[in-house]
């Protein structure tokens, strides 16, 4: 079966195709800027790298141009769409209705739509990838998968908030946790190495523009950073992680900013490029402090505000499991960023955690994990790459066939 997995955001459509029968990846690209200027679709496979300036509308127009691309020219990887089997999509919020992939049904879409004041600025998306799946190959199984799946396991004691409990039933206040299918893939590629899954405690560190940490104890989650929204937790790109309550509404008034425009500002104006007054791109705040240049000093204290950040939360969760096993780094940081990784393990010799310093400066991932941990570590440290996509086209797989 070939399986095209869609993650759909709000100007923007990454697909990937999988041949399910040995999960190679046929091709894989992005529909960019979708209804503004500067659009473009992308498309790498084995033989060719295509990108193409072309206007495009709206999601609908992103998946026909992805049909011509995939379908003709320089790169046809296949015939025609009738050749995809199914169709998963990466949802960021299933709220309490969802703890595993499911099926799209009409009930379950409703569910969907349902989850939106959870996740506005994500649901949407998620919707318009769907309809316009659906517009373009109306027969095709679809199945989603969500961020919030495999936190499902999270006890009350760690989800609930701290609020009235009639607000919890109401409005489904608590903590819902993302990123659950890479914290999946790489807690369960760590319990292989590991040789077991019972009795395992691992922390995994999601680390990118979004970040991420989870406590994954036995193979399941049981705490994570993020919150009800993706803004809690560490320190990111453009999200300041978790802040005092107090502080939101104390800027609304000092800055007389509305309601729905401190949400953006949370969201998009703060994390490294808020302290750094540089970057959002951690690549560009290393090379500015490596060239001491002006925003040095503030760049260096947000690298070091992340790295506080990571160490604090490996150190809760080893505390709330009981003990650690493994640690794991991943994503565009956690797998790129030899400093952050050092930095944020340096004095836990305590939890048992020694960096190989020779080998963690220099990785290569391209033959999968990589130990960075000393020989006499009690506890593992390893960066592992991610594969969101290969849970999602392995769901997606195992639920059209039944």
């Amino acid at each position: 079966m070939k399986v095209l997995v869609v993650n759909a955001g709000s100007s923007s459509l990454k697909y990937q195709i999988f041949d399910t029968t040995n999960m190679n990846v046929i091709a894989k690209g992005l529909c960019d800027r979708i209804g503004i200027d500067g659009s473009e679709i992308r498309l790498t496979t084995d033989s060719a790298s295509i990108k193409k300036q072309v206007p495009i509308a709206n999601h609908s127009e992103a998946m026909k141009l992805l049909v011509e691309i995939l379908t003709t020219g320089e790169g046809k990887v296949i015939d025609s769409m009738a050749e995809i089997g199914a169709i998963g999509h990466r949802i960021v919020h299933g709220g309490t209705h969802f703890s595993k992939s499911a099926l799209l049904t009409d009930e379950v879409y409703e569910k969907l739509v349902q989850c939106g004041e959870l996740a506005p600025l994500h649901t949407p998306a998620h919707l318009q990838g769907i309809a316009a799946c659906k517009e373009v190959m109306p027969s095709t199984p679809q199945v989603v998968v969500f961020d919030t799946a495999f936190h499902q396991t999270i006890p009350q004691h760690a989800y609930m908030y701290p609020i009235p409990y009639q607000m919890y039933k109401d409005y489904a206040i608590r903590r819902y946790g993302f990123h659950g299918t890479s914290h999946l893939y790489v807690s369960s590629i760590m319990c292989d190495i590991l040789g077991k899954v019972e009795g395992t405690k691992i922390v995994t560190c999601h680390l990118g523009n979004g970040s991420s940490i989870a406590a994954v104890k036995d193979g399941k989650s049981v705490d994570t950073s993020m919150g009800f929204t993706p803004l809690a937790g560490v320190e990111m790109g453009t999200r300041c992680g978790d802040i005092d309550p107090a502080v939101v509404t104390f800027i609304m008034e000092k800055e007389g900013i509305s309601a729905d425009k401190i949400v953006d500002f949370l969201n998009k104006k703060c994390g490294f490029l808020g302290v750094s007054e540089l970057s959002s791109d951690l690549r560009e705040i290393f090379a500015e402090i490596e060239n001491d240049g002006p925003k040095a000093e503030q760049c260096k204290l947000a690298v070091d505000l992340l790295s506080y950040q990571i160490k604090k939360y490996i150190g809760a969760y080893s505390a709330a499991m009981g003990g650690l096993d493994a640690v794991v780094f991943t994503a565009g940081i956690g797998e790129n960023n030899p400093d952050i990784r050092e930095i944020a393990c340096t004095n836990m010799e305590y939890l048992g955690i020694k960096i190989d310093k020779a080998v963690n400066d220099k990785i290569d991932l391209s033959k999968g994990p990589v130990r960075i941990s000393t020989v006499d570590s009690r506890t593992a440290v390893y960066v592992i790459p991610t594969n969101e996509e290969l849970i999602i086209a392995r769901d997606t797989r195992d639920i059209v066939a039944g």
